[in-house]
């Protein structure tokens, strides 16, 4: 019956595809699925009101380019800094600060107690540009308030400790000095990319839309340990997508699993 449903999904499933291709931003991530005893990938790509979720038994650029979005994009991509995204040279990348907290917090905790440290002073700077930017567009939406002087002196201490961080763990002495440095290098070499949310006010600040998409997924495996079959496991990321799509829209999920089995899948304006 899965099987048969998804089935019928084709022109829903190739609505949410044109919709992603021609939005302004869109999130990317990718999620380890186990599949028939063996790892696959899930990948999720969203934006607004449209969903897609496919999977792949690669993680990097042949799962992408299977999925189908970001060869033909165009517009911002969200994600994590993950190589393979940079592959995708036509579009414009967007950061996730979410990911870039996390790892700054984990050199805090391996920094001797006491001591000032670079990471501590990065992160306080980066949530202090995100608190600039979510005042500006608490007003009307745009940045257009955004005290561009105080966003100067902020990224200026973010950029200090930053240039910091990389010189004092340039020795690379051991596996974590290596990390750090390289992490350090990271957000310098990218910081336009961290900081996009600063400067256009349709990119987010994170990444969290396109972790939401997959949680299902992973929820999925803890409860069942593995798909049992690769076309079972494409089944149910095309449900998925047709199902959060049409959430998206205020469509019940009853609704539209009787409209897709009965042959009459309910389809998105792209318009």
């Amino acid at each position: 019956m899965v099987n048969r449903t998804a089935g019928k999904l084709g022109a829903p499933l190739a609505a949410i595809r044109m919709a992603l291709i021609t939005a302004d931003v869109v999130h990317f991530d990718e999620t380890g699925f186990r599949v028939g005893g063996k790892l696959a990938w899930v990948h999720s790509a969203s934006s607004g009101k449209f969903a897609l979720i496919t999977v792949h038994g690669k993680r990097g650029r042949a799962g992408m380019d299977a999925a189908g979005v970001l060869p033909a994009f165009r517009g911002i991509a969200v994600h994590d800094c993950w190589a393979p995204y940079d592959g995708y040279g036509q579009v414009t990348h967007a950061l996730c600060n979410a990911h870039a907290l996390r790892e700054l917090q984990a050199v805090i905790d391996a920094a001797a107690p006491g001591p000032w440290c670079w990471a501590a002073q990065a992160a306080d700077a980066q949530r202090d540009m995100k608190h600039l930017a979510d005042a500006s567009l608490a007003a009307d939406g745009t940045l257009n308030h955004l005290d561009q002087a105080k966003l100067a002196r902020v990224r200026h201490r973010y950029r200090s400790a930053l240039l910091i961080g990389q010189r004092e763990t340039a020795p690379r002495a051991g596996p974590l000095m290596r990390k750090h440095h390289a992490l350090a290098r990271r957000l310098l070499a990218r910081e336009d990319d961290y900081l996009r949310y600063t400067t256009d006010p349709r990119v987010p600040f994170d990444n969290n839309a396109a972790e939401r998409e997959i949680r299902m997924g992973k929820l999925r495996i803890k409860v069942s340990g593995c798909m049992r079959s690769m076309a079972g496991a494409e089944a149910f990321c095309a449900i998925r997508s047709y199902l959060s799509t049409a959430a998206k829209h205020g469509i019940g999920m009853l609704d539209t699993l009787i409209r897709a089995a009965s042959g009459e899948a309910w389809i998105p304006e792209t318009a």
